[in-house]
């Protein structure tokens, strides 16, 4: 099967990592590629490679809505199409670089790599919850490991319990809780995969602790939400115990955990923080010196061998991630027999 599904929205960039008229270069599924802000507020994305010496456009200049190859002079616009060339006679019509569609939508560019008559906005992930002003600072993080892995990852918080001791501070609750796996059909979206987590009568987290009374417990829940093909939302509930979760300790958390091949062994993790140093801080210690060693150490270990074939062992915390991995196997069967048709 083809490494990656096609027909479907991938997040390529916040959509504030484009200042102005700069441009971003940015390897996705394997390939390098450029993306500009043109003057009308809509993108364009195009192969970072001339098609003529194949040198990288992103090299080049910004002229207007395109870019010019530092190289040879040729002009390419936002669909490919060689517009401009500093040569007597017309713009050669044979020379084009491939294009994507990819549009702005809660904050982040999102890019379509299948049909792009099937590129229909509307089957975005709902990450409406980013379009409010929550004063976050938007980050991404480059992993090297494969994005399944970093899935795997986020639909089994059960790690949490090891690998977050001190930054989560759990304190053992996840093991009394009750785990709900569940696929909401979508039609829309293509449904989602939940992964939840419900507490109750837990040890409070530590850095909770100070806003309780001595001794007192709470019910906690953590709801990971999870599209194709690896768009993830972490929701975290904490309120005290017997409330019916009426009495919050802190209003409900929600995060994004979208992740995006670079290559088949590395990939790109967008996220976001409260832009602060303390939650800066935090992020730190949880992505790059919790999350990402354990995942860098998976793949190495992996190297280029099929997850499969390596038998992995399947516990039933598992569900969610292999829940996630089987419908992407289904997405990619689907498209192979479709394309071989």
């Amino acid at each position: 099967m083809t490494a990656y599904v096609k027909n479907v929205w991938y997040m390529a960039a916040w959509a504030d990592e484009i200042v102005g008229d700069a441009m971003l270069p940015r390897t996705l599924l394997g390939k390098p590629w450029l993306i500009w802000r043109k003057a009308d507020g809509s993108y364009a994305m195009i192969a970072d490679r001339c098609p003529h010496r194949f040198v990288p456009l992103s090299m080049g200049t910004r002229v207007g809505d395109t870019v010019q190859c530092r190289y040879h002079g040729l002009r390419f616009d936002g669909t490919g199409t060689c517009v401009h060339s500093p040569f007597p006679g017309d713009p050669p019509t044979h020379v084009t670089a491939p294009a994507m569609p990819i549009v702005e939508k809660h904050r982040g560019l999102w890019f379509w790599p299948g049909d792009p008559a099937l590129a229909v906005p509307a089957k975005i992930p709902d990450f409406s919850f980013l379009d409010e002003e929550r004063g976050m600072h938007r980050g991404v993080l480059r992993i090297e490991g494969n994005y399944e892995l970093i899935t795997d990852n986020l639909m089994d918080l059960t790690h949490a319990e090891f690998l977050h001791i001190e930054t989560f501070g759990v304190n053992g609750s996840i093991f009394h809780g009750t785990q709900t796996v569940r696929h909401d059909d979508d039609n829309t979206r293509g449904g989602a995969i939940w992964n939840n987590w419900d507490m109750t009568e837990a040890e409070p987290p530590e850095w909770s602790k100070p806003m309780l009374e001595p001794g007192a417990k709470i019910d906690q829940w953590l709801y990971m939400r999870w599209h194709a093909p690896a768009a993830m939302a972490l929701t975290v509930g904490l309120a005290k115990s017997g409330t019916q979760r009426a009495d919050l300790i802190v209003p409900p958390m929600i995060n994004p955990h979208i992740i995006t091949p670079e290559t088949e062994t590395s990939s790109h993790y967008f996220y976001d923080h409260e832009d602060n140093e303390q939650a800066a801080e935090m992020a730190r210690r949880v992505f790059i010196e919790e999350d990402e060693p354990m995942i860098e150490a998976a793949q190495r270990a992996l190297g280029t061998q099929d997850f499969w074939d390596a038998r992995p062992a399947i516990l039933k915390t598992d569900a969610g991630a292999i829940r996630a991995r089987r419908a992407l196997m289904q997405m990619r069967k689907a498209e192979d027999t479709t394309t071989s048709v």
